[in-house]
Parts: structure tokens; C-alpha cells; sequence
């Protein structure tokens, strides 16, 4: 849970609503399922950013406020093709003083949702974790792999699901094919991977198999911050919502990530996110599927 400035092509924000415990939140809340959070949050946290997450139903028990303190603050600027970006300031804040405690009433989650997040505070989560019987998800970034390989090993090697970029792909395998990556990140401990790859969609590995999502064509995009989130918070909340882990599941599982994703860049920050309504969200899965649906007489 953080605070955000903004700067793209299309415009700049000051401080807005952003992290990724915030994007994940707000798209599974589009879900019939149990949604709890744990973060940090300082005392500058607005009231009324903290009522429109309760609003949603997304339990805020696990929480934590540090009194005194001021919340994780990130300054970016994007360049013209949205795809590189320069950090212009972080400020860690309450981040350093960050201890993660699960809710006694979460710790049998069914589905736990691993943010993009220093892999030392991933794994304190996961050992707090009770139920056996759960699907583990992660999602990580190049700065982790980078700076943090030996502990991210770690929880790589736990999870059941993995969610990167091509990039990062590469980067955790050093395969430049991606389908090779994807063998090679099966072996360090994940049943399923996801590769996202922008505006070229998504891969779901499991195995041999798999399953290619299509991105939206989009003519105006905003501000991909938070994209990556809203997709893996989508997916989950999808899971959830199902009570299933069925590849099956997942497909349809990554298509309504892709499109919580597609609505979150066509605005800056959260917006889009917290005035999506289902009728909305129902059109743009039409869409999806409507990229993919052919007929095809075979010779």
C-alpha cells in the first residue's frame, strides 16, 4: 500500500493511491470471495483511501499502521513507448519497520497471494500460513532477481504458481526462449508459470502444455502502473471466487486478469479499477473472446 507520482506521455498526477497490495486488493474485490490485506501503512495513510478498500469488502485487519510514520512513497516518470520508465524518487518509509503478521482468521487461506515485495517479507508471510491444503501464488520483479536471487530461490522453490515478465524470465534462467525459461522455472519448484509479455498477452505453462492469452488492442493507454497487479489479483480472486485449481480454471482465470489489467492502464493510478462496474467488466471478456473465436476447416 503505497502513494504514487505519476509522469507519462499523456500527462502527471501528484500524490495518487498505488502498490501493489492496493492493485491486487481492488481487482479480486471484483470477485465473490474473502479478500484479506497485509501491509504497512503510516499515519499520512488517507482515511478515505482506507474506507474505499473496506467499502469493497477487503479485510484490513492485517494492516498495520505505524504511528508516526509516513507511508512508502514512489515518484516515476514514463518514457513514449510506456514500456521504460525512470524512478525519480523512493522513499521506503514505513517499509523498513514492515513485519508482516496474517490474521488468525486468514491463516487457512485457500488461495495466498505472494505481491511484489522483498522475498525476506514473502517467506515471513508464508511460514505463517496454517492450511496445507492451498494454492500459493508469487509475483516478483527484475530488482528482486537481481539484488535478492539467493532468498528469492527460496520462495520460488514453495510456491505453486510463479507470475513474471519475459524479461524477468530470461533474466531468472538466462534462456532467451521463453519456453525453454518455463522448463527450467518448473524445475526450480512451480507446477504453473505465467509470462506475461505486455501488449503481446500472456503464457500459462503447466508441464508441456499451454495456453496463450491474447492482450487487448488498445487504442489509448495512460499509465501501466499497476497493470502487472491488477492482472495476478484478478487471476487469484478468479481462483478463489471458483474454489479451483483446474488448468481449466486458470485459463479463464488469466483472461479476466488480462482484463481487469486492460481497464486499470487507461487511467492514471487506481481509477479505473474503483469505478469499474460488472456490466463494464463483462463487455471487455467479450472482447477477449472475440480475438480468439474463429472457425476453421481443416484439410
Amino acid at each position: 500500500m503505497a502513494y504514487d507520482a505519476i509522469e507519462t506521455p499523456f500527462g502527471k498526477t501528484d500524490k495518487i493511491l498505488g502498490g501493489c497490495a492496493t492493485y491486487i486488493g481492488l481487482a479480486a474485490s471484483q470477485f465473490h470471495t474473502d479478500c484479506a490485506l497485509v501491509s504497512v501503512i503510516g499515519e499520512d495513510f488517507d482515511k478515505n483511501h482506507k474506507q474505499l478498500l473496506l467499502d469493497r469488502g477487503i479485510d484490513l485487519t492485517g494492516v498495520e499502521t505505524i504511528k508516526g510514520g509516513k507511508t512508502f512513497f514512489w515518484s516515476g516518470k514514463y518514457h513514449n513507448d510506456l514500456n521504460t520508465r525512470t524512478t525519480l524518487d523512493t522513499q521506503l518509509n514505513v517499509l523498513t519497520q514492515f513485519r508482516p503478521v496474517v490474521p488468525q482468521h486468514f491463516k487457512d487461506a485457500s488461495f495466498v497471494l505472494l505481491g511484489n515485495l522483498d522475498p525476506s517479507l514473502q517467506l515471513e508471510v508464508l511460514n505463517q500460513m496454517e492450511s496445507k491444503d492451498r494454492l500459493v501464488i508469487l509475483d516478483t520483479m527484475n530488482f528482486w532477481i537481481a539484488d535478492y536471487r539467493e532468498k528469492l530461490d527460496e520462495v520460488i522453490a514453495r510456491v505453486d504458481v510463479l507470475s513474471i515478465n519475459d524479461e524477468e524470465a530470461r533474466m531468472l534462467t538466462e534462456e532467451h526462449s521463453l519456453v525453454a525459461a518455463a522448463k527450467k522455472l518448473h524445475q526450480m519448484g512451480p507446477k504453473y508459470v505465467i509470462i506475461k509479455k505486455g501488449e503481446h498477452g500472456a503464457l500459462l505453462f503447466y508441464h508441456e502444455h499451454v495456453f496463450c492469452a491474447p492482450a487487448l488492442p488498445l487504442e489509448e493507454v495512460f499509465d501501466p502502473t499497476g497493470a502487472g497487479d491488477s492482472f495476478i489479483g484478478g487471476f487469484a480472486g478468479y481462483l478463489a471466487q471458483r474454489k479451483s485449481t483446474a488448468v481449466a480454471d486458470m485459463k479463464s482465470a488469466i483472461i479476466f486478469g488480462a482484463a481487469l489489467a486492460s481497464f486499470t492502464v487507461q487511467e492514471f493510478g487506481t481509477t479505473a479499477l474503483e469505478n469499474l462496474s460488472t456490466p463494464a467488466l463483462n463487455r471487455r471478456l467479450n472482447a477477449f473472446k472475440s480475438l480468439t473465436e474463429f472457425e476453421i476447416e481443416l484439410q
